[in-house]
């Protein structure tokens, strides 16, 4: 038991130096969690033959991850390799050893662990499945779907540890979508349910032990706390509807320094009191100095946050719906001001969407956030079943394309604009710069047709004269710069940067194409496209699949055109890579220098 602490503390030092290596992750969750990680991959493990062991919410990978290093399942060297490329992905992804399943997606991990023990069993294998998952992802329906024939197929092999640490992305869990009596809601699915500290091995240890005993599927209801370990991060010192700071990403170098010394003070404690012959040594993190500073900075976050807030202000039928990120979708001041307009759903996109299609039938603009990655795919159904009803609802989808790279390829929306495909009057709009952020809320909110915006989510540099340059116009792009028989356009930010980039590399080889952002990603205008794109070679860039992307829909677009138009497209080809921004451009193609290549070998004979 006293290994387990001293394990998990040391895990929890070498979570802290991963995650501020890496520049992102969950240190909350990672904390919260770690004890029961180790108990199981070092203490059960050695119990089964097949022991499958995952985490649904995914989101305490760095705890998953360090956990498999203290117990020799993974390579020590991948400590510093947290979201780099051919590293460890931001979310728990089955190319890595030892891990049995792709999560961070959420309410998955029930469903999957019942088709692992049916798999074996046509197998003629024993195993045991234990899946871990977050209280905020109870929130999603598919968890409940998957508890209801769980006793009648008598599925003993399946254990359910929930990692009750109160807090999910920036509240707790009573404020944001109270759950009321958890181990009561399991134990109403005919599930043999124990409740405990899930931070004290000693209690945790019989408890798992009395579910093991009972032949039954299980749940343990783990009462933890965010942050354990560290106590100026403990979730449950904060008063209710406070945000919590260390659910997501990097600490700054005092927070981390106060940590290290507490953690190391716990462990010294630990191996002094008992007389334990044991050295550790650190190695010291230091942050990295900024690279340079971005000219011409854009967050279009901050700007959708201000946009949104002076819109509901002149319209009293706007209200908005949250799946549980306020802060990555820029509400906290629209909640602030309209407290009654603002609509918290949790993590329940299918509920929050068809929450809106009767907003919108009762005369109200809702305008639903989410990242996008979920708010296309999940509610889908939803959304297409609101646009029969011929109402009019803004779906505004953060942290759109394949940027930033850290988390992953559950949270890398890279098939959004396919998703939105074949939705009853639907524009799909992707703002380039904080101005146009206000003009296309503006022009959303006024347009009688369902709306979905897709943003970038992280700050990027504008290029010179943009605001200047780009006038909306439905169906038009915008030139940012003229060039000769050459065409490369894009709709992404990022992208956009890259594309002037690359001008100035393709300049020096003589080439000199025209630049267009298209904002428009399925509305097009005809004469638009025969007097700006005619008898010029355009290349399409885009942080999309080529399947059901934005360049099919402009392709369509000009085969139905009198024009001699070639096209060609530079998109992604496969699964999105985890690793930093930069190294997941490279990989894919789509930085600047990779550009360029692509462009040469199309051109050049």
């Amino acid at each position: 038991l006293i290994k387990n602490k001293l394990i998990s503390d040391m895990c929890r030092i070498n979570i802290l130096y991963m995650i501020c290596c890496a520049g992102s992750g969950h240190i909350g969750s990672s904390f919260s969690s770690i004890d029961l990680m180790n108990w199981i991959i070092g203490e059960l493990d050695k119990k089964y033959e097949n022991l499958y062991f995952f985490s649904s919410k995914g989101h305490d990978a760095p705890a998953l991850y360090n956990s498999l290093i203290a117990h020799g399942k993974l390579d020590f060297s991948y400590l510093k390799r947290l979201r780099k490329i051919d590293g460890l992905p931001g979310h728990p992804d089955i190319n890595t050893p030892n891990i049995f399943a792709n999560t961070g997606s959420l309410g998955m991990g029930i469903s999957k662990s019942k088709g692992i023990i049916k798999a074996n069993k046509l197998k003629g294998i024993d195993s045991k499945v234990i899946v871990l998952t977050g209280d905020g992802e109870l929130q999603e329906g598919q968890i409940w779907e998957s508890l209801n024939r769980v006793p009648q197929e008598n599925l003993k092999e399946l254990m359910i540890i929930v990692d009750n640490n109160k807090f999910q992305s920036d509240r707790s869990v009573k404020f944001t979508s109270n759950l009321g009596n958890i181990e009561k809601k399991f134990k109403s699915f005919g599930i043999e349910t124990i409740s405990c500290d899930g931070n004290n091995v000693n209690e945790f240890s019989k408890a798992l032990e009395s579910l093991e005993l009972s032949k039954k599927p299980s749940a343990l209801i783990a009462n933890t706390i965010k942050g354990h370990g560290v106590s100026f991060m403990h979730g449950d010192s904060l008063i209710e509807g406070e945000f919590y700071q260390y659910h997501s990403g990097a600490i700054n170098q005092k927070d981390f320094d106060s940590s290290i010394l507490e953690l190391s003070n716990n462990i010294n404690k630990i191996i002094k009191d008992l007389e334990i012959k044991f050295e550790f040594k650190l190695s010291n993190y230091k942050k990295e100095e900024d690279s340079g500073k971005i000219n011409n900075f854009q967050s279009l976050l901050n700007a959708y946050s201000e946009s949104i807030v002076e819109e509901a202000k002149n319209n009293k039928k706007i209200v908005a719906l949250d799946g549980d990120l306020i802060l990555d979708t820029g509400l906290i001041n629209f909640e602030k001001e309209f407290p009654e307009r603002f609509i918290e759903c949790g993590i329940a996109e299918q509920d929050m969407v068809s929450q809106a299609g009767s907003f919108a039938t009762e005369g109200y603009i809702p305008i639903v956030h989410s990242f996008s990655s979920f708010l296309t795919s999940r509610p889908n159904e939803q959304i297409y079943n609101n646009s029969t009803e011929n109402t009019k609802i803004i779906y505004s989808g953060f942290l759109a394309g394949l940027l930033p790279g850290g988390p992953g390829h559950s949270h890398q929306a890279v098939r959004d604009i396919a998703s939105m495909s074949g939705i009853n009057n639907l524009e799909m709009i992707q703002p380039n710069s904080e101005k146009q952020v206000k003009e296309f809320l503006n022009y959303s909110i006024k347009s009688p047709n369902n709306i979905y915006l897709r943003f970038c989510s992280i700050p990027f540099e504008l290029p010179d004269k943009f605001d200047e340059l780009s006038k909306l116009k439905k169906g038009h792009g915008n030139t940012i710069s003229d060039g000769e028989e050459l065409c490369i356009m894009t709709y992404s930010p990022i992208l956009l940067n890259e594309i002037c980039k690359s001008k100035k590399l393709l300049l020096e080889n003589n080439i000199n194409p025209k630049v267009i952002s298209m904002p428009w990603l399925n509305v097009f205008d005809n004469n638009w496209i025969i007097k700006e794109l005619n008898n010029l070679h355009l290349i399409i860039v885009e942080d999309h699949y080529v399947e059901g992307g934005f360049a099919e829909k402009i392709s369509l677009a000009i085969s139905r055109l009198d024009v001699d138009i070639k096209i060609d497209v530079i998109a992604l080809e496969e699964v999105p890579k985890s690793g930093t921004n930069q190294e997941v451009l490279d990989y894919h193609g789509l930085s600047s220098e990779k550009i360029k290549e692509k462009i040469l070998s199309l051109i050049q004979p």
